[in-house]
């Protein structure tokens, strides 16, 4: 929590507080950096986590919440000296299991403490009961959420809990995994706080007490949000007390304890209830029979019971919970049949629904589709075998699950989950439209759709499809991360496979080299290591080869020249290889006119820029005459330009830039007449500058921090002393070299007309789609060598 605008100073007495605390707490973030470095100023108000109250310069929040990720030595006691603190925030840090201060049961007129998901550890200070201002007190291990309730173990133990009635004020509590086996006076603690409004007691071991001992009475009004969870409690204690302080309620969990029997009927006088949760008990009978009059129940969670009927039907009582449930999970239960899908049809208002491993079966008609909100549905586990629902047991499904009126009719599904079912049939391409697929473990078959663009996750391992229709997969420009597994290459069929500009990271897969099919391969902009998997040989129809900007390493493999001799564009770029560029990048392409015209007679481009490749260009290179683009700059490479570079007649952009280059400029190089961008500074070339027709209207940047060359346009006559005046003026265009030539090398490898036609020449035989996904690429390609910086750092 950041200061606000201040109109008084913070008191110097307040600053030097502040700066023995953090010199007793030695906090760090993530990266190993301090994280209160920015405690420097004269204004401590300013400074990170803290606010001060306007008007005094007193120092009144200590917010540090999620800011700390070790902490070494012991929170100061100075921070006693903050006589106006009122909140003090260390959630969601990592203290070592440091115990809590005793000292903080001093801080007297705090009324807000949050000490939860803090990794503390050992007895708490019953002096904590002192604070008596108290409104707030989260010690819990899942201070905000579901999401961390379930990975927390105890850490905290406490004996008695008499201090905690002195807390008179308190409207919060949060007492989840802290172990009270010891503590049997919980339950009349607890009903000594008047003002209480939320209490979570999850996993926290309560000892067994009767139910006649335990009373909520003095809070029945204002107790809102109640958690239970975790503490195996019986229905015979749990149900006595409950609906007599059930009144304004709105959030209930009493999930995972040991509840059993049928569903009272008494929940259904929760009228004010929105969230209920009782998933991982022992339920039993039908789900909606008590539930009638929860007309503000929007979420509704009974995962992992022994329930076996819906009742919606028969309730006719249901109508206001039908409209205002949206968030529904019956999974893992004993539903039988295909009726329960046609009283699901009764709450239109779902976003979320879970079926999953039940007992339905039957038939998925078209009344489903009147679930207009459906973002996110479930049916694994059962046993469907014709429509859409995962793991559960319906027949006939192959006919509705590739029928037009199922997948039009959930406009807003995003997630679907169909696996571990007995689903048969062909899948139609309205699947595209959503946005998690998983319809793993059925006995799909058939071609599968053309593209899948739009999907964002994919499962369709253990199926039977088959046929040649998959040619492209377009995951690019998302989020992905971690490492590409191997099972991603089990369509052979694939041509195109896109998964550029994510967070990919780890080897490059070897089982790609299974995909002999492919023609174009882009995993540029990950993060890819280690060295070029040598099966990617079998790979002899790739024509588009793209791994710029990953972290791969070791030298070129010779395996590029030898067996790839259908390659059109070849991009290494920004990478770590190595090796001496003759005899190990370049080897395999030595030899004469006729094997570069056989081997590599459609390469049009080269990008090997921003590696450490060392050694000479050898003069074979100048054997592809088909080449339009060459990028080597940024390398270490040495000796002379070749001779016979002039043999190129196609080359548009030639980009040489940063490395050792020696000797003078070809002369063959002024015989170039498509030649548009040229960059050639940085280098130890000598002697004058060819004249040609092109040579001398290119920018004097292209020739910069190359003291021995002369002559236009570098200067206007070459002699042994130059003067160092007219040197100063081209230097200025240094910076501009780069970026210009980089992007005239994109420029004319994607948007020249004559590379074009070479590159989808062999587009003719595949589908039109095929020929789209490369034009929606190359827009996109549009926009990144725009945002391209101008230098080798990622």
């Amino acid at each position: 929590m950041q200061g606000h605008f201040l109109t008084t100073l913070c008191k110097e007495s307040e600053r030097k507080t502040l700066l023995e605390f953090k010199q007793s707490l030695q906090a760090q973030d993530s990266s190993g950096n301090d994280v209160l470095s920015s405690w420097k100023s004269e204004e401590c108000c300013v400074w990170v986590g803290v606010s001060c109250n306007n008007l005094t310069g007193y120092v009144e929040k200590l917010d540090f919440r999620s800011r700390f990720k070790d902490v070494a030595g012991t929170i100061s006691s100075s921070l006693l000296k903050l006589h106006q603190l009122r909140l003090l925030d260390l959630s969601y840090n990592d203290f070592n299991e440091s115990v809590i201060p005793e000292f903080f049961g001093s801080l007297k007129i705090l009324r807000y403490l949050d000490l939860s998901n803090a990794n503390f550890g050992g007895p708490i200070p019953s002096n904590l009961g002192n604070l008596s201002m108290l409104e707030t007190f989260r010690l819990g291990g899942n201070g905000e959420g579901l999401f961390y309730r379930h990975n927390i173990v105890n850490t905290f133990t406490v004996g008695k809990l008499e201090w905690l009635s002195h807390l008179s004020f308190i409207r919060e509590l949060d007492l989840s995994f802290v172990s009270l086996s010891s503590a049997n006076d919980w339950s009349q603690v607890i009903n000594k706080l008047p003002f209480l409004e939320e209490l979570s007691l999850s996993h926290c071991d309560l000892p067994s007490i009767s139910p006649s001992s335990f009373s909520f009475t003095n809070f029945s009004t204002s107790l809102t949000s109640l958690d239970l969870s975790g503490n195996s409690l019986t229905s015979s204690f749990v149900y006595p007390w409950l609906f007599n302080v059930s009144s304004n309620l709105v959030s209930l969990d009493l999930s995972m304890n040991q509840l059993k029997g049928p569903i009272p009927e008494a929940f259904g006088n929760m009228i004010t209830m929105q969230e209920l949760y009782l998933s991982h008990n022992q339920l039993e009978g039908e789900i909606f029979k008590s539930f009638g009059n929860m007309c503000s129940l929007a979420f509704l969670d009974m995962e992992s019971n022994h329930l076996s009927t819906f009742g919606i039907v028969q309730n006719t009582s249901l109508s206001c919970t039908s409209y205002s449930l949206r968030e529904l999970s019956l999974a893992y239960n004993q539903l039988k049949g295909n009726s329960v899908l046609n009283e699901i049809t009764k709450l239109p208002s779902l976003s979320v629904l879970d079926l999953g491993y039940n007992l339905l079966n039957g038939t998925i008609k078209e009344s489903i589709g009147q679930l207009p909100n459906l973002k996110v549905f479930r049916l694994a586990g059962n046993a469907f075998d014709n429509v859409v629902i995962s793991e559960a047991h319906f027949s006939n499904l192959t006919e509705n699950f590739g029928s037009y009126w199922f997948w039009n009719s959930f406009d807003s599904l995003v997630y679907l989950n169909t696996s571990f079912n007995q689903i048969n049939g062909t899948l139609p391409n309205e699947i595209l439209d959503r946005r998690h697929l998983d319809l793993s473990s059925n006995h799909f078959s058939g071609p599968l759709p053309v593209a899948l663009y739009s999907l964002w996750s994919l499962n369709l391992s253990k199926n039977k499809f088959t046929g040649s229709s998959l040619y492209v997969l377009d995951l690019s420009y998302n989020l992905f991360s971690s490492e590409v597994p191997g099972c991603i290459a089990e369509f052979e069929r694939w041509k195109v496979l896109n998964l550029a500009d994510n967070s990919l990271s780890g080897p490059i897969p070897s089982s790609l080299g299974s995909l002999d099919s492919l023609q174009m391969l882009s995993l540029r902009g990950n993060k890819f290591s280690g060295e070029l998997p040598s099966s990617l040989h079998n790979c002899k129809m790739l024509k588009f080869l793209d791994l710029s900007d990953n972290e791969l390493s070791g030298e070129i493999p010779k395996w590029i020249g030898q067996s790839l001799s259908s390659l059109v564009f070849l991009s290494l770029r920004r990478n770590q290889f190595k090796g001496t560029y003759v005899d190990e990048a370049l080897l395999t392409w030595k030899g004469t006119k006729q094997r570069y015209e056989k081997i590599l007679g459609l390469l049009l481009a080269i990008d090997l820029s921003c590696n450490k490749l060392t050694g000479e260009i050898p003069e074979e290179l100048t054997n592809l005459q088909q080449l339009i683009a060459l990028n080597l700059s940024r390398n270490s490479l040495i000796g002379k330009i070749p001779q016979k570079i002039g043999q190129l007649r196609q080359l548009e952009v030639l980009d040489l830039s940063r490395n050792k280059f020696s000797s003078n400029i070809p002369t063959s190089l002024s015989e170039l007449t498509f030649l548009s961008t040229l960059d050639l500074s940085y280098n130890y070339l000598s002697g004058k500058i060819p004249t040609g027709r092109q040579l001398q209207l290119f920018d004097p940047s292209s020739y910069s921090h190359n003291q021995g060359l002369c002559g236009p346009p570098v200067s206007p006559y070459c002699s042994m002393v130059e003067p160092t005046q007219f040197m100063k003026w081209f230097y200025t265009g240094t910076g501009l070299g780069f970026a210009v030539g980089f992007w005239g090398f994109c420029s004319v490898v994607f948007f020249k007309r004559s590379w074009r036609h070479s590159y989808y020449r062999f587009l003719d035989n595949t589908k039109d789609w095929l020929y789209v996904s490369f034009i929606l690429m190359k827009a996109r390609l549009m926009k990144r060598i725009k945002a391209l910086p101008t230098s080798c750092r990622r």
